[in-house]
């Protein structure tokens, strides 16, 4: 028996890196999984073979969450397939780094769309399933970047600041529903975009974090798991996962 059997779950941004293991954790916990992407066919369906193998149960949410249409059809989806919606992870997120001087107008309107506004979107689509149940959990991956300053990331930091503060006005307007929200900040994290990060480089940023290892995606994974398990009086919160690097 696992300890999410009976959950429903969406994850987006569910096709690689931290997403990619949280639908893999609350599968495996098992929820029923709805895995969303926007392009990465191959990874998404190799996801949910992975999940058929030991049991899970899941569907393939193809969707670009950043279009408000597709994000609240998707959701309409979900439920349709599984009656209901019990975890929301609103993980999807883009990149565009660049300096202030050189940011464009699509750099920044690209990066605030997909990582700030789908998370509008999808939660809105889901907020009255949960209420018509009296129960969900909302889990929004932010970012220690949203928290402190990183050259080049106007935009990303803007867009996980952004998460936090809504996760907070959420949690308040929620709470009466039992519908918790709550915010993951991961730091420095082992996904391909740091891997490709020159070894030396690598070195300097471990040596800047106190536990000494970059986090992987099975930190924050476990962290989603304990909040939709364990954690029924967390709400409003941002859980930083980052080995100390920000305080």
């Amino acid at each position: 028996m696992g300890r999410l059997d009976g959950k429903t779950a969406l994850v987006t941004g569910a096709s690689r890196g931290i997403g990619r293991e949280i639908a893999l954790e609350l599968a495996q916990e098992g929820a029923k999984v709805a895995l969303n992407y926007q392009s990465s066919d191959t990874a998404a369906q190799e996801l949910a073979d992975e999940i058929a193998k030991f049991g899970g149960t899941c569907m393939l949410s193809k969707a670009n969450v950043a279009d408000p249409k597709e994000a609240r059809d998707m959701v309409k989806r979900v439920v349709e397939q599984f009656g209901r919606l019990d975890i929301l992870v609103n993980n999807a997120g883009i990149t565009r780094d660049k300096s202030l001087r050189k940011m464009t107008d699509e750099d920044w309107l690209d990066v605030v769309q997909t990582n700030l506004n789908a998370v509008f979107f999808c939660t809105s689509a889901a907020v009255p399933v949960m209420v018509e149940q009296n129960y969900g959990r909302i889990i929004n991956i932010s970012s220690m970047n949203g928290q402190t300053s990183a050259f080049g990331q106007a935009n990303y930091g803007a867009s996980k600041g952004g998460i936090i503060a809504f996760t907070k006005t959420a949690a308040l307007e929620l709470a009466r529903h039992n519908i918790t929200v709550n915010a993951i900040c991961p730091g420095f994290t082992l996904t391909d975009m740091l891997s490709k990060v020159p070894t030396n480089i690598q070195d300097q940023i471990k040596s800047r974090i106190p536990l000494g290892r970059f986090g992987t995606p099975a930190d924050m994974a476990k962290a989603v798991t304990f909040l939709v398990d364990g954690g029924d009086y967390i709400t409003g919160q941002t859980i930083n996962i980052n080995g100390g690097a920000y305080m």
